[in-house]
């Protein structure tokens, strides 16, 4: 059979099996209301990472500086790369871990160790129209399932107000700020772009 025939055959069974399902949301609740810990979120795409940064005046400027990593679920990532917003469903991990620089061969500078704390962000309108859409939960070492944090803790406050895009703070994620630049979805008022 030419090459052609082969081609054409391939074609008419890639329309004949079913389409994709739908995406499954990365995150599920339980019953009464908590937050899943997403078990698997270090499979998703690395949006940056920071080292001794501090927003808020609970934060200790004194202690140890530690590293963040903040992590998105794909299918929200490539929503955002073709929009410059996030789609519902989008959910954030940040994890943090503390800043070592003892250790193996190491002689200068500071790596990665423990983990010292995992904070999740999830965008559901409905779920969280309380508080614009979005909802902040704090994990314990135990990665037990988490209830949402009320909504006078002062991250919410702190991301709708300094968030570059909606609440996430892109200004901080080198890869996707000239995408949100380039699609006009930056906030004026977002300090640090």
């Amino acid at each position: 059979m030419p090459h052609h025939r082969h081609f054409a055959a391939l074609l008419l069974l890639a329309q004949l099996l079913p389409a994709q399902p739908p995406a499954a949301p990365h995150f599920e609740f339980t019953a009464n209301q908590r937050l899943a810990f997403p078990g698997n979120y270090r499979e998703w795409i690395f949006l940056s990472a920071g080292r001794g940064m501090t927003y808020g005046p609970t934060a200790d400027p004194h202690g140890p500086p530690q590293f963040d990593n903040v992590f998105v679920n794909p299918s929200a990532y490539r929503h955002f790369v073709k929009t410059g917003r996030w789609p519902e469903q989008a959910i954030f991990v940040l994890e943090i871990r503390e800043a070592k620089s003892e250790g193996s061969i190491n002689k200068g500078g500071e790596f990665q160790g423990a983990v010292t704390a995992i904070e999740v962000l999830v965008k559901d309108p409905k779920r969280f129209a309380a508080t614009s859409g979005w909802g902040f939960f704090e994990f314990d070492k135990k990665q037990q399932p988490a209830a949402q944090l009320p909504k006078t803790a002062t991250c919410y406050a702190c991301h709708a107000q300094n968030g570059a895009v909606e609440h996430t703070f892109v200004q901080f994620y080198p890869t996707l700020l000239p995408i949100a630049s380039a699609k006009n979805t930056l906030k004026s008022a977002a300090p640090g772009h």
